[in-house]
C-alpha cells in the first residue's frame, strides 16, 4: 500500500495541502463575507486524525505539506501538530513541511515554528497601507501583521510575501511592495483573484486585476528574465535584473497552470479535493473514524486520485464568471 500516487494523467501527487481550520482573524473582502457561519467543531478533524491522514499521505510518497487555513495558527494546540509532523522530516521522508498564515499570529509561534522544523512560509499581504489593510481584511491590524514577519525573519524563517492583484486597490503600490520587499530579501509573488464563494457585495470581476497587466507595469521599470524554476506550486517566476529580487505570478485565469499540478488539498473536515478549481471531492473522515486499520483510508485517497481532473474551468472572460465555486478559499485552504 506504499505505491506512489498517480492521476490518470500520469502526475505524480507529492504535494499536500492541509487547512486545519476555518476560522480566521481577518475578515479579507476577496476571501469570506464579514459574518461567517464557522463549522461546528465537532466536524474538524482532530489533530491526532490531521497526523493520521498527513502521515498516510507521507507514506504514499507525499514530499510537502503545506498547512493552511482560515489562519492555522489560530487552531488551538495547533503546534501539537507541527511538532508531530516533524518526525517525517527527521525521518527523511518529507522534504518540507511549510504554512501559508495572514501573519498575525508569527510573533507569538515562530520560534515554535522553527524548533519544529519549518524553514519557509508564506505570508499573504495585499497592501502597506495601514487604512487600505484595515479596509481589505475588515478585521486585521497591520502593525500586528509586520511585527509578526519581523519575528519571523529574526527566527531565521525565509519569508514570501503573497499578494493579492486588486484593480482599483493596489495597483498603486506595485512598486512599493517590490521594493519593500527586495529592501527585506523577501521573494514575492502575486496572484489573480479566483471566484471562490460568496462574499457578499463584493465585485469579482471589478476585483479582477489580471496579471499580464501588472507584468507589463513592471516592465516599465525592471528587466524580467523568465526563470525556470518551479518550487511545486503553480507560480512561475522571473528575476528582476536591477534588484536580482525573484518575483512570482499566479495566474489560474490569464495562464492555467495545471498541466503539471502535483497536489491536492484536504480540508480541516477530511474533505479532498483533487482540484481547487473543481468541486468534486472525496470523504476521508468517514474511512478515518470507520477503522482503526489505515486500509480504508488508503482505498479512499487511491480512488480519489484516479478522480482527479486534467484542470480547472475558472475563466473571467466576456466579463461573467464562469467555473465560480460554490465554497469559500478559508473552507478549501489557501
Amino acid at each position: 500500500m506504499n505505491t506512489p500516487l498517480i492521476d490518470p494523467f500520469q502526475r505524480a501527487i507529492t504535494y499536500l495541502r492541509v487547512s486545519v481550520t476555518d476560522r480566521c482573524d481577518f475578515r479579507c473582502v476577496y476571501c469570506m463575507s464579514e459574518n461567517m457561519t464557522f463549522l461546528p467543531k465537532k466536524e474538524l478533524l482532530t489533530l491526532e486524525e490531521l497526523d493520521r491522514v498527513s502521515s498516510t499521505f507521507v507514506r504514499m510518497g507525499v514530499r510537502k505539506l503545506r498547512i493552511t487555513g482560515g489562519e492555522p495558527l489560530v487552531r488551538k494546540g495547533i503546534m501539537t501538530y507541527f511538532q508531530s509532523m516533524s518526525r517525517h522530516l527527521e525521518s527523511g521522508a518529507l522534504d518540507e513541511l511549510t504554512l501559508t498564515t495572514n501573519g498575525s499570529q508569527l510573533a507569538r509561534f515562530a520560534d515554535d515554528l522553527v524548533a519544529a522544523g519549518v524553514r519557509r512560509v508564506n505570508v499573504s499581504l495585499d497592501t502597506l497601507d495601514e487604512a487600505k489593510f484595515a479596509e481589505i481584511t475588515r478585521w486585521g491590524r497591520l502593525p500586528q501583521v509586520l511585527k509578526g514577519i519581523d519575528a519571523a525573519q529574526s527566527a531565521g524563517l525565509r519569508i514570501k510575501i503573497n499578494t493579492v492583484a486588486l484593480k482599483g486597490f493596489n495597483e498603486d503600490e506595485l512598486f512599493r511592495l517590490t521594493d519593500w520587499c527586495a529592501k527585506r530579501d523577501m521573494d514575492l509573488t502575486f496572484i489573480e483573484v479566483m471566484p471562490m464563494g460568496d462574499i457578499g457585495n463584493e465585485n469579482r470581476i471589478g476585483q479582477y486585476w489580471a496579471l499580464s497587466d501588472l507584468r507589463g507595469e513592471l516592465r516599465k521599470r525592471f528587466t524580467l528574465t523568465e526563470l525556470a524554476e518551479r518550487t511545486g506550486g503553480p507560480a512561475r517566476y522571473v528575476r528582476l535584473e536591477e534588484t536580482g529580487q525573484k518575483i512570482g505570478f499566479i495566474t489560474p485565469l490569464t495562464h492555467n497552470f495545471c498541466e503539471s499540478c502535483n497536489r491536492v488539498r484536504m480540508t480541516c473536515t477530511g474533505e479532498l479535493f483533487m482540484c481547487l478549481g473543481q468541486e468534486d471531492r472525496a470523504d476521508l473522515r468517514g474511512p478515518l473514524r470507520q477503522s482503526e486499520s489505515d486500509a480504508p483510508l488508503d482505498q479512499a485517497i487511491r480512488n480519489a486520485i484516479l478522480r482527479k481532473p486534467k484542470g480547472h474551468d475558472f475563466d473571467y472572460s466576456r466579463q461573467k464568471i464562469d467555473g465560480q465555486m460554490s465554497r469559500h478559499m478559508s473552507h478549501t485552504g489557501g
